[in-house]
């Protein structure tokens, strides 16, 4: 059985079947005509559309998995994937968790017990607190002893769910009670906790995968620093700063980190990096990632068959050294939103959809044509990968591929990703969690440089002077001569 919904979903379905296993889908009324619900063997309503009546409803799930016979459930990331309660419960309803141990989520889970477990391993990690605020009076107290600015957090999820940037102690008491509600809302806990906001760090994270038979390995890290409102909007693999020795004193740091907690199935330790290679423990999903294609893609490993794999009481298909990174991959998270109207969300009628190919191409998506985008979950339509032997062929490779996407009758974001790729600090590898912000802002972003030659070249096939026409909801960019070709077939960018 599959916990989840979309692409995420889809993505799993599809392990699935190449390896001759059956799969349920559970669905809330929104999706009823989902693509996950579709392609699944069975399909189960769960509920009404809001996630607290369906898919955090894991009482329903667990009964619809007795009822049909399933054996093991995966929950993909979101809704249930980081609830010890329900990894328990699968436990005793006699389901596989396709995940870590209850024990194991509940040390590294919860963020703030995962920043104590750091402490006993001997981690650097972010200063702030470790447990969780009993309330604003504690926050503030904290909160002056680190010194301003300060980040909240939810202890029970991520995904940028529950965060609050506080630079003054004014701001605190509402910036605890916003995170702490959107916690509840979230993640069915309004546990917050607080660190010290350092300024202009690099996000890089190490994916671990574990097995039951006491072995552990780190699969290369990524780099997420493109970020806004700390939700991560494009993800590399390898990082283009992280050298072999950084590599491995992260990944040896990480892999001590989950062999303490008794760490099984896919997770990932996350990192703040400075200037000076340092770096700080930050916290732990404890679970499949959004942004796990990328290191399939460098790796050429499928971490989804692995998962199940290792759920079935396999050992890891291979050692440490064996371990090798080949080429580089970018990921663009592809949303229905509107970056002119502060990215609202863009819920409605996918009218039409032209998906991207041909070499170096991979996209997990969870849409077609004529599906209704609802407006209950989070707007993420697809995830857009592209892979090349270099980080500025696998950037090139995107933007062909961008050009290519067609989602018509709703607002998305892929304007915003040419954007983004055509800059020139971002091309340069120039970036921190600060960057994409001061980017939208129209800030300086880094060092300005002059513009190399195969931008300028970019730039001239994007925006022909030729294409008058701008493209909906993306102010200042125009369509290309293949755009503008395309509609008489009434294909527009």
């Amino acid at each position: 059985m599959i916990a989840n919904r979309g692409e995420i979903a889809l993505r799993v379905i599809r392990a699935c079947r190449e390896m001759g296993l059956a799969t349920v889908a559970v669905y809330s009324d929104a999706d009823r005509s989902a693509l996950h619900v579709l392609y699944a063997d069975e399909a189960y309503r769960l509920g009404p559309p809001p996630a607290t009546e369906s898919y955090l409803r894991g009482d329903a799930i667990l009964e619809i998995a007795r009822r049909v016979g399933a054996n093991a459930v995966h929950p993909g990331y979101g809704f249930l994937s980081e609830n010890a309660e329900f990894a328990e419960a699968c436990e005793a309803a006699g389901v596989t968790f396709i995940g870590p141990p209850a024990s194991a989520m509940r040390v590294l889970g919860a963020k703030t017990k995962a920043r104590q477990a750091a402490d006993a391993a001997g981690m650097p990690r972010v200063p702030g607190s470790v447990t969780g605020l009993a309330d604003v009076a504690e926050a503030l107290e904290v909160a002056e002893s680190i010194g301003y600015p300060v980040m909240l957090k939810a202890a029970a999820g991520g995904g940028g769910k529950g965060m609050r940037a506080v630079l003054g102690a004014e701001e605190l008491p509402a910036a605890f009670t916003a995170a702490s509600s959107e916690a509840e809302r979230s993640f069915g806990s309004g546990e917050v906790y607080l660190e010290k906001l350092i300024e202009r760090p690099r996000h890089i994270e190490i994916q671990l995968m574990a097995d039951k038979l006491g072995g552990c390995l780190y699969l290369g890290e990524r780099e997420c620093s493109v970020q806004r409102r700390h939700q991560k909007v494009i993800e590399e693999a390898p990082s283009a700063v992280v050298g072999e020795d950084l590599r491995r004193r992260m990944g040896e740091a990480a892999v001590r980190l989950a062999l303490s907690a008794g760490y099984v199935n896919a997770g990932t330790v996350e990192f703040l990096v400075d200037a000076e290679e340092n770096f700080y423990f930050l916290e732990m999903n404890t679970r499949l990632q959004v942004e796990h294609p990328v290191t399939e893609m460098v790796t050429g490993l499928d971490l989804v068959r692995m998962q199940l794999m290792v759920a079935m009481g396999e050992p890891l298909p291979l050692k440490q050294e064996e371990v090798r990174l080949r080429g580089h991959a970018v990921e663009c998270r592809i949303y229905a939103e509107d970056p002119e109207n502060n990215f609202f969300p863009s819920p409605g009628l996918i009218t039409r959809l032209v998906q991207p190919g041909g070499p170096g191409i991979r996209e997990d998506c969870g849409v077609y044509a004529g599906w209704v985008v609802p407006m209950d979950y989070d707007p993420m339509l697809s995830k857009l990968v592209a892979f090349a032997e270099t980080r500025e062929a696998a950037i090139d490779r995107m933007l062909r591929a961008l050009e290519e996407y067609v989602i018509g009758g709703i607002k998305t974001n892929i304007g915003l990703f040419r954007r983004i790729l055509m800059d020139a600090d971002f091309r340069a590898a120039k970036i921190d969690t600060g960057y994409l912000e001061r980017l939208l802002a129209g800030e300086p972003v880094g060092e300005q440089e002059d513009v190399p030659e195969d931008v300028v070249a970019i730039a001239v096939a994007l925006f022909s002077a030729s294409a008058k026409a701008a493209v909906p909801g993306v102010a200042g960019i125009e369509e290309s001569r293949w755009a503008l070709a395309g509609r008489r077939e009434g294909l527009r960018l």
